[in-house]
């Protein structure tokens, strides 16, 4: 098949290499345009747009997809359908029907659970056990199509946001190319999601991402890790500096702490929380980079008593 694919960051050229290296063909790819990054502010292409360029296709970056002119460009490819993994731009409903096969997207969780913008961050902080990615064909509604295929993941007990997103985007990249065989040869079953066990998984802000220190251990674990790499896991210390929080590990033999309340040791820095303690593991204070929270103690001449803070 003639395929327009579209996608924007890393977790969408697992996708993108795999389709690639299929029996389709790409005619052009639709990404997000060049953004600027770095202390230099200087313009970098998508990671799907880099990949892009690179297997000499085509690279459409309109800001939006509302302009006519763009929607003239995407009827004159006549793909046979547009797989989608992470585009980060709407498609309007006028343009919905212009593939024969539709607009085919690919999302990490195994829907309806977790429709929206987070749902690999928003399983790890549910605390669930499996997640997954799933095939279906783009409607009018957030993430509401009808489902062609679905693949399963476990969480793993030590799994960031980060980890779980890259096994995912392999797993998915292999179940598109099998639902878009399946299309080409008119096999393929689109089926509508049930009603029942529908979420929500709305983007993350940076104030969801303040660890709450009151919470339980087992909470405190998961929102981090669910935060990890991005939008990135923070507290407050006692000056009113922020400190940014990598992966803790949970601490069930320590429990006379308080919430918040910082005990440095000589190779290990511990924190209270609700329930029992946890260790820190990587901590970045404001301004400076990534260092071992032991590292960062002995630096920082922590008072006797030191209580991470609730608010910013």
């Amino acid at each position: 098949m003639r395929l327009l694919f579209a996608g924007t960051p890393a977790a969408a050229v697992p996708s993108l290499r795999a389709l690639l290296d299929s029996d389709h063909e790409v005619a052009a790819v639709l990404t997000r345009p060049d953004a600027r990054r770095g202390r230099g502010r200087t313009l970098h292409p998508s990671p799907v747009a880099q990949l892009a360029r690179e297997a000499g296709v085509d690279v459409l970056a309109p800001r939006s997809l509302k302009d006519d002119s763009v929607a003239e460009q995407i009827a004159a490819l006549q793909v046979d359908a547009a797989p989608v993994v992470a585009y980060g731009n709407l498609v309007p409903p006028a343009l919905l029907e212009v593939p024969r096969h539709g607009w085919i997207n690919v999302h990490f969780s195994l829907l309806p659970a977790w429709r929206g913008a987070a749902p690999v961050q928003r399983a790890l902080i549910a605390g669930d056990d499996v997640t997954g990615a799933s095939v279906f064909r783009l409607e009018e509604g957030l993430d509401t199509g009808p489902v062609y295929g679905t693949v399963t993941e476990n969480i793993r007990p030590r799994d960031t946001a980060g980890d779980l997103l890259d096994r995912l985007a392999q797993s998915g990249a292999g179940l598109l190319v099998t639902v878009l065989d399946a299309l080409e040869a008119g096999t393929a079953d689109a089926r509508p999601q049930p009603n029942d066990g529908v979420s929500a998984a709305p983007k993350l802000d940076v104030a969801e991402a303040q660890v709450r220190w009151s919470d339980p251990a087992l909470a405190v674990d998961r929102v981090i890790r669910g935060c990890t790499p991005a939008p990135g896991a923070w507290t407050v210390l006692p000056d009113g500096s922020r400190l940014k929080v990598a992966p803790v590990s949970p601490r069930q033999d320590v429990t006379d702490l308080r919430p918040g309340e910082v005990r440095p040791g000589r190779r290990q820095v511990l924190v209270g929380t609700g329930s029992t303690a946890v260790e820190l593991g990587q901590v970045a204070p404001a301004g400076k980079s990534w260092m071992p929270a032991d590292a960062w103690a002995r630096g920082a001449r922590l008072p006797e008593e030191t209580i991470l803070g609730e608010r910013a």
